[in-house]
């Protein structure tokens, strides 16, 4: 499936079109709290994002702590989701280097050093346009740059940085689904669209999986409005509307990125989303340090809830923790910081329109079972 993600990487660039320990807790639901006045230091409770002394939550014009901008996920690129694993969780993914799973940052001499690495880097993508060589930009602007982070892992619950174990039920429903991402020794046959995920079919990429940073496509931008807030993710171009308050939907009711409800905890936007359709995977490959194959399932009773702090003026702590009985023996929490970034470049998610990836998947399946069968006559 390399070949076609990189179509559909192409796909998605062609269009050129674009709680928390150091807060203080306030119970006003609708006015933002002043900071500490001596501020917070950078620390590993706050992951070593600092606030200055004397800073206060920015508000909109109708009273609410302000999150306007562009966040782009990709900011913790490079941290894997699970740690002490490798690279991305498909084909030949990077082997993980030696790791202590309970060693949640990096030490300061071990940080500095990978600044240092990072920092000889060239950028490829501006030194390819400099020299008018656009192809070799276009190959080097599909992907997000990253920034280097001290966390280990962006899952920081269980306290390991691991995903908890499914239930019996969990690895039953994980046994039943099917993606072009294939897991160790399967032999992989197509014949409907029913043998791909939904990442695979341009559908979603489900949750919690749309809200960590993938290769590219890492664009969120959040949009406020009197009693709304919206995320709207470049990825595959969804928008997760979020009223603030408002009355429980229908259990009947269920959609692939669930029904969310939002509420202020001072500073604090909390989102509580239930009501999802199960049969999207929780996890994607396309996150680095992820279980391979797509394979992780998500049930209807699964439940998220969401944190998102802003710290100083370009920072926002991001958290969410997943709930869901009947796939996981326990909830699990992922948080990371995400910085404001409204230069980002954000284009056109051209996934399903064009994609050849699923018939001709389908097609060459079909031909060489059964061109084996006709060899075997």
């Amino acid at each position: 499936m390399a070949a076609a993600h990189r179509r559909r990487i192409w796909l998605a660039t062609i269009g050129f079109a674009a709680t928390l320990s150091c807060l203080q807790p306030v119970t006003n639901g609708q006015a933002p709290a002043k900071r500490n006045a001596a501020g917070q230091p950078a620390s590993e409770a706050n992951l070593f994002i600092e606030t200055p002394a004397g800073w206060t939550v920015p508000k909109t014009p109708w009273g609410d702590p302000d999150f306007q901008g562009t966040w782009p996920i990709s900011y913790v690129g490079s941290v894997p989701l699970e740690r002490c694993q490798g690279g991305f969780g498909g084909r030949g993914g990077t082997p993980p280097p030696p790791c202590d799973p309970q060693k949640a940052f990096l030490t300061e001499q071990e940080y500095r050093a990978r600044l240092a690495t990072a920092a000889g880097r060239s950028d490829r993508y501006a030194d390819a346009i400099k020299a008018g060589n656009f192809g070799g930009a276009f190959q080097a602007g599909v992907t997000d740059p990253t920034v280097t982070q001290r966390q280990t892992s962006l899952i920081v619950d269980p306290p390991d940085g691991r995903l908890p174990e499914m239930t019996a039920e969990g690895k039953r429903l994980s046994s039943l689904m099917r993606s072009s991402w294939a897991v160790a020794d399967e032999i992989q046959t197509f014949d409907s669209e029913l043998d791909f995920d939904t990442w695979d079919r341009c559908v979603t990429r489900g949750m919690p999986a749309s809200m960590f940073p993938f290769r590219y496509n890492n664009g969120v931008q959040i949009i406020q409005s009197p009693g709304y807030v919206v995320l709207n993710m470049e990825m595959i171009h969804e928008a997760r509307i979020v009223p603030i308050g408002g009355p429980a939907t229908s259990s009947k009711i269920t959609q692939w990125l669930g029904v969310s409800r939002g509420r202020w905890e001072g500073a604090t936007l909390v989102i509580e989303t239930t009501n999802y359709k199960g049969g999207a995977s929780a996890t994607n490959i396309g996150v680095a340090g992820s279980p391979p194959g797509n394979r992780f399932p998500t049930s209807e009773r699964m439940k998220t809830t969401e944190r998102l702090t802003r710290v100083n003026d370009q920072m926002m702590i991001y958290e969410i923790t997943t709930e869901d009985p009947v796939v996981l023996t326990r909830p699990w929490t992922a948080r990371f910081p995400l910085k404001l970034d409204n230069g980002y470049k954000w284009w056109e998610y051209a996934c399903h329109e064009g994609n050849r990836a699923i018939p001709d998947y389908i097609s060459t399946s079909r031909a060489e079972r059964a061109a084996a069968q006709g060899a075997a006559k």
